[in-house]
């Protein structure tokens, strides 16, 4: 875990760390990453036949390695020789949100490979598990036992920390927001040049992290260490207005953030243009300081190099909740008896002391406090072992619900251009009765209800032989304006797409008219943000890319822009252009997402919309 990594991946490692956005991959099969990943893995990955009970294990990225270390030193434990058959343990990658939407649903596991239905779940923490309960049955979740923890911290690059008082003084959630509210940014304590204040924080509704700093900043507001009501959850939407106010953009993981800080860092810029603070796990922390950013399945023979400029753990002087990571095995009609006798060993072995030895080398704190930490929770690592010194206790259900549905409304207002690809390619098919432009229109409609009717939200097309107002290759569906209640009539105009004419693919053309339009209409106080799709290589555009990248990327580098217009970019299908689409999201501090599988283009659809 702390061998040396290359300065910056090569683009096709950097693919593999997107991946994990539109599969989840089985460790023994291949490297999965800081898991924003929508889905499950397809068309027959999962297991190979070794003779033994196959036991799915689905749990959140950060914790695959470990568990793969565990499921190996199962094997040998008194555990598994009390069972009447062999059995293997696999960990596959999926968020704790997603996980707890697939199990609400009432409907099978999501994926055709039935190998990789679980059996065991691990979410990052039991608000997960008591969802589900609340929302279907505690007999689906069974009886979840936490056997490790990690607490929510925030992790600030260390020259940043150090000028707000760190080590020696206490940093509060408050502190963090006054500094957001400070028209004078990082000037507020002599740094001028870091600009404005900005923090990374992950969607509530995905991601742990997410939902957990919501309720540290209801806790900060109301002043209490415990006992927090829906009442306070309610009284403290101003305060987490404005904190809100100061996200550079949401996501499902922490991974992408700090995979983007961590380029930024290796290349000189230390990444005070990108983000001040992250709201992460403290192992996520470890992980970035050990060369990891997206926490992915580090393979044999991989070397990791350590940032240029690491992250520290700020905790909170409010306190801290905790990811308490529990695994049960699930009450689901899939899981055999076999499985569940299985299942029951490992979990009961995760609890023992041998299993809890193993726990720190990954990052994590044991629950047995007899286990040394040893050497990652250390000040190298940018860790306080002694902190954090207050303990949130985790809400009950009702006030966890009224954190989530508040978080919707005083989420930061976004800016959206969804510019979308209609050239001839796109009638391809994608092995579910659809064509790609099928998937791409489905896709786009079922994000709608993401969006509030203050959001803004424009969809433009494009493809050769076709013009607007906008420009040569450009039809306008929507300008972007607010939604009101235009939902279903934008429906209907992405209804409208499959009849249009489609040619060629003019890529980098577009997406600089889309990105000087965005850039004219753009605000402070808004995530303002393009979403590109495209199957296929640029093949009529009158720029080059690498005109195109010095147009875009111009602002990006320029730490004081206080509305940043940043690019997502899709890649859609086997033919489209990875290199391109990476370099384009580069650019402008975006983040690329993977549909080349195209049958997962409507759950990767929705990972990138969660940013927003």
């Amino acid at each position: 875990m702390t061998a040396p990594r290359s300065a910056r991946p090569s683009i096709a490692r950097r693919m593999s760390g997107v991946i994990a956005l539109a599969t989840v991959v089985a460790l023994s099969l291949a490297a999965c990453t800081g898991g924003d990943d929508p889905g499950v893995t397809e068309g027959g990955q999962g297991f190979p036949d070794d003779g033994c009970t196959h036991i799915t294990v689905a749990t959140s990225s950060e914790k695959v390695n470990m568990l793969d270390e565990l499921a190996k030193a199962f094997k040998d434990s008194p555990e598994h020789k009390g069972l009447d058959t062999c059995a293997t343990v696999r960990p596959t990658n999926v968020s704790s949100g997603n996980a707890t939407r697939f199990l609400t649903s009432g409907e099978d596991w999501p994926s055709d490979d039935q190998t990789l239905w679980p059996t065991l779940w691990s979410p990052a923490s039991t608000v997960w598990t008591d969802r589900v309960a609340a929302a279907a049955s505690q007999n689906l979740v069974g009886d979840p036992k936490s056997f490790t923890r990690t607490p929510i911290v925030f992790g600030m690059p260390e020259p940043m920390a150090e000028a707000l008082g760190w080590p020696g003084k206490p940093i509060s959630i408050t502190d963090l927001s006054r500094l957001c509210q400070d028209p004078a940014g990082w000037g507020a304590v002599g740094k001028d040049i870091w600009g404005a204040f900005k923090i990374s924080k992950t969607n509530p509704n995905t991601s742990t992290t997410g939902l957990s700093t919501i309720l540290m900043q209801s806790y900060e507001a109301s002043g209490k260490a415990e006992g927090l009501t829906a009442a306070d959850v309610d009284a403290s939407a101003d305060f987490s207005r404005v904190f809100e106010e100061c996200v550079i953009h949401y996501g499902d993981t922490t991974g992408n953030v700090l995979t983007t800080l961590y380029d930024e860092t290796q290349n000189g810029a230390n990444g005070s243009a990108y983000v001040s603070a992250v709201a992460l796990e403290e192992t996520s922390l470890i992980n970035y300081n050990t060369g990891n950013p997206d926490s992915h399945t580090v393979q044999p023979g991989e070397t990791l190099t350590p940032p240029k400029t690491k992250l520290v753990a700020v905790y909170p002087a409010g306190g801290s909740l905790w990811s308490d990571n529990p695994i049960t095995v699930l009450g689901a009609d899939w899981v055999t008896a076999e499985q569940r006798t299985a299942g029951e060993a490992f979990a009961a072995f995760v609890q023992t002391a041998a299993a809890q030895k193993v726990l720190p080398e990954y990052g994590f704190r044991p629950l047995d406090e007899s286990v040394p930490l040893g050497d990652l929770f250390t000040a190298e690592y940018g860790i306080d072992p002694a902190q954090p010194a207050v303990t949130l206790p985790k809400p009950d259900v009702d006030v966890i619900s009224s954190a989530i549905d508040q978080w919707t409304q005083v989420r930061k207002p976004s800016s959206v251009l969804e510019l979308i690809d209609i050239s001839g390619s796109m009638d391809d098919p994608i092995g579910d009765g659809r064509s790609r432009l099928d998937g791409a229109i489905q896709g786009a409609q079922k994000t709608l209800d993401h969006f509030r009717s203050t959001d803004e939200i424009g969809v433009w097309a494009f493809t050769t032989g076709i013009t607007s107002d906008e420009g040569d290759g450009i039809q306008v569906l929507r300008d972007v304006s607010a939604l009101g209640s235009d939902g279903e009539k934008l429906d209907s105009s992405l209804e409208d797409l499959h009849y249009a004419q489609r040619n060629g693919t003019p890529l980098y053309d577009s997406v600089l008219l889309a990105y000087e339009d965005m850039r004219e209409r753009a605000e402070p106080g808004r995530i303002n943000a393009i979403v590109v799709l495209s199957d296929g290589e640029d093949t009529d555009s009158s720029i080059s890319l690498d005109s195109l990248i010095a147009k875009i990327g111009k602002s990006t580098k320029e730490g004081g822009d206080d509305a940043p217009v940043r690019i997502f970019t899709i890649v859609y299908g086997e033919g489209a252009d990875p290199t391109a689409l990476q370099r384009i999201a580069d650019a402008t501090g975006g983040q690329l997402f993977d549909a080349s599988d195209a049958a997962r283009i409507d759950l990767v659809f929705a990972s990138v919309i969660n940013n927003f």
